[in-house]
């Protein structure tokens, strides 16, 4: 039985991949300024203080998007909102194709932030409601590891074009101007797999609703998410200028390479967690970024470039683990008619993690120095990602209890982990 209206022209399949599509260049999009950022100090002479407030209002636009539009497609559908957020997105790259200093790179960034704060939520649980029957799971997976592939196209893409080019930015922003109106184009083509309901103008007031069925796994996943996303945060915002200042490293795509380096790890992670059971996947990817970040703290102590790279790998594979155990957990204790809001809310934390510990590292930075700063964030997402093995070890433990089964029962975990995804 069809459950999808009949005004898209697109099968479900073709839908499933467009909207994928539209994720990773979302995401890709978000991450594009980052290795740009020291040529635009260079051009107009802002401090790195500034470089980390461009990064926050960011947030704060998206931030503010999926605290009022965030479940905005639960009552008017996914169509709709998909094809405003996409142009909005156009919008934002047109801004900074035409930049003329800080102010535009600012409205740029806010703009920017509404758009991915719109789609962010409809996106999530288009790519769920829109997943193969025989594989359910690949929406919450694609919508975790889109995140971070988009994040390593962007990042790295235009890490290489810096190093071609003082000007990368009239060269990637034209482009993806561009191809946010063809998507917003071919997204009215999609099957509509959400029905319109009553509550929309209600659903504008700006609040964060997690059903309370849902809130126990909700709250117990909040250590992981902040770890992982205020890792991500520190590469977005400043890693470009700290391989440069603390590792000495002179070649120009390095920044955007490091911060590719990263979400490639954090995308593999993603892929590996649909083997694990989603608390296991948590506890296995709270224990890698951990990891993680001891290697990074160690990679500037020994001003060591590889040991930085490999210790964005393990970090990134310890957060895409997480991240996907945490969604997928969410998603399964969550009814379809609140999804979209669920996801936004869990993006809310995310993306206030992503922006007000590297906010808090820039101000820090302007006394303590870059380098001496970036060990306190290590050391802080290092601690919260050590919380989060311990909780997801007792969360586990309390489910056996509960279900009757011993804590050692190895047949179950492997039951669960060949689930088909």
């Amino acid at each position: 039985m069809n459950r999808f209206d009949s005004g898209g022209r697109l099968g479900r399949r073709a839908s499933f991949v467009l909207l994928a599509g539209a994720n990773v260049l979302m995401m890709a999009t978000a991450s594009a300024p980052s290795p740009i950022y020291p040529l635009y100090r260079e051009r107009w002479g802002f401090s790195v203080t500034m470089l980390t407030v461009i990064f926050a209002v960011y947030v704060a636009g998206l931030l503010g998007a999926l605290l009022t539009v965030g479940s905005l497609s639960d009552h008017l559908g996914r169509r709709p909102v998909l094809v405003a957020a996409l142009l909005l997105a156009a919008t934002s790259t047109a801004i900074f194709w035409t930049a003329g200093g800080v102010g535009s790179l600012l409205t740029a960034r806010v703009v920017q932030g509404l758009a991915t704060g719109a789609a962010t939520g409809a996106l999530a649980a288009g790519l769920v409601e829109f997943a193969p029957e025989e594989r359910p799971h690949l929406g919450t997976t694609l919508a975790a590891v889109g995140t971070g592939i988009g994040m390593a196209v962007g990042a790295g893409a235009i890490g290489l074009l810096v190093e071609v080019t003082r000007y990368p930015d009239a060269y990637v922003f034209p482009f993806l101007t561009l191809a946010f109106v063809s998507l917003a184009v071919a997204v009215l083509a999609i099957p509509e797999p959400h029905p319109r309901r009553a509550g929309a103008l209600a659903s504008l007031r700006p609040r964060v609703r997690v059903p309370r069925e849902a809130r126990p796994e909700f709250l117990a996943s909040v250590p992981a998410i902040v770890a992982g996303w205020a890792l991500a945060g520190l590469f977005l915002a400043l890693t470009p200028s700290l391989v440069t200042t603390a590792l000495h490293v002179g070649f120009g795509a390095a920044g955007g390479l490091s911060i590719a380096v990263l979400f490639v790890g954090n995308s593999a992670g993603g892929l590996w967690s649909v083997r694990h059971a989603p608390r296991v996947a948590t506890s296995l990817g709270a224990g890698a970024l951990a990891l993680g970040s001891a290697g990074l703290a160690a990679a500037l102590a020994l001003t060591s470039a590889t040991a930085f790279v490999i210790g964005s790998v393990v970090a990134g594979l310890g957060a895409g683990l997480a991240f996907n155990g945490t969604l997928r957990t969410i998603s399964a204790a969550t009814s379809a008619k609140a999804r979209a809001g669920v996801f936004s809310a869990a993006y809310v934390v995310s993306y206030s993690a992503l922006s007000v510990p590297s906010l808090a590292a820039g101000l820090l930075a302007r006394w303590w120095g870059l380098e001496t700063t970036a060990y306190l964030y290590i050391a802080f997402v290092a601690v919260l990602a050590v919380l989060a093995v311990v909780h997801a070890g007792r969360q586990s433990t309390r489910r056996r209890s509960a279900d009757g089964r011993p804590a050692n029962s190895a047949a179950g975990s492997r039951q669960h982990a060949r689930t088909p995804c």
